[in-house]
């Protein structure tokens, strides 16, 4: 089966900041695109904030089995239609991968119910990542653990409830410990949140982080099993 992936990113600080655009000319997106394009079973195509219908279209969002979103200074000018949309198609079936500080998204923080918040420290440290559950596919072919040379520290306490799947815990130089890859189920969509990817890192043109990514949006893509029914109902049962 043919995953249909959608890179998102509110591409805004790669018009506006030097050192992100250094790093990311085209845009965080197609340097996430980029890691996805190669895998036979992905097939990809970005989208971004300033475009029609913020990128997310109904008809766009028919075509994609998984979203993944990057966003940070723009939070706020993602309207509430726009939430709405890839809300209600998360809990009809469509993946989500919320990807560093997308955590304080709009959308992942209406999915969470809680107010995502967290520590934070902007100065460009090592990161290890270790694995804490090895059997789930998110962390197939990573190790026990693998290092980012230069990352944001975010720290706990995380305000998001208690994920359904824990994979990953960070660890920071500067002692912090963070929990940077967790799944929930909401509806019949799965979401992931993926800590690592700073915009003045080169997180993503890792081939770790490549790999992190292609197997959050594999896990994200499931099956998602029967539509279910509400409402009234009639007795599956003769009476007798």
């Amino acid at each position: 089966m043919t995953v249909r992936v959608t890179v998102w990113n509110e591409f805004r600080q790669e018009h506006t900041d030097a050192p992100v655009r250094a790093i990311y000319p085209d845009g965080i997106h197609e340097a996430i695109a980029a890691g996805l394009r190669g895998a036979a079973d992905l097939s990809v195509r970005t989208a971004t904030l300033d475009s029609a219908s913020q990128g997310l279209p109904d008809a766009l969002l028919d075509e994609t089995d998984v979203l993944t979103w990057w966003g940070h200074v723009a939070h706020d000018d993602v309207s509430d239609e726009t939430v709405d949309r890839v809300h209600a198609r998360v809990l009809d079936g469509m993946g989500l991968v919320v990807l560093h500080s997308g955590h304080f998204s709009r959308i992942f923080k209406r999915l969470m119910g809680t107010g995502c918040n967290l520590k934070w420290r902007e100065d460009g440290r090592r990161e290890r990542l270790w694995v804490v559950d090895p059997s789930h596919p998110i962390a197939e072919g990573l190790g026990e653990s693998f290092v980012l040379p230069e990352e944001e520290m975010y720290g706990e306490f995380f305000d998001i409830p208690a994920p359904d799947e824990l994979v990953l815990v960070s660890w920071f130089e500067g002692g912090e410990v963070f929990r940077s890859g967790a799944t929930w189920r909401r509806g019949r969509g799965r979401v992931a949140y993926l800590r690592p990817g700073h915009e003045t890192h080169p997180t993503y043109h890792n081939p770790d982080i490549h790999r992190l990514i292609g197997n959050a949006v594999r896990w994200a893509a499931a099956p998602r099993g029967a539509a279910p029914t509400f409402g009234n109902a009639q007795p599956v049962e003769p009476p007798g």
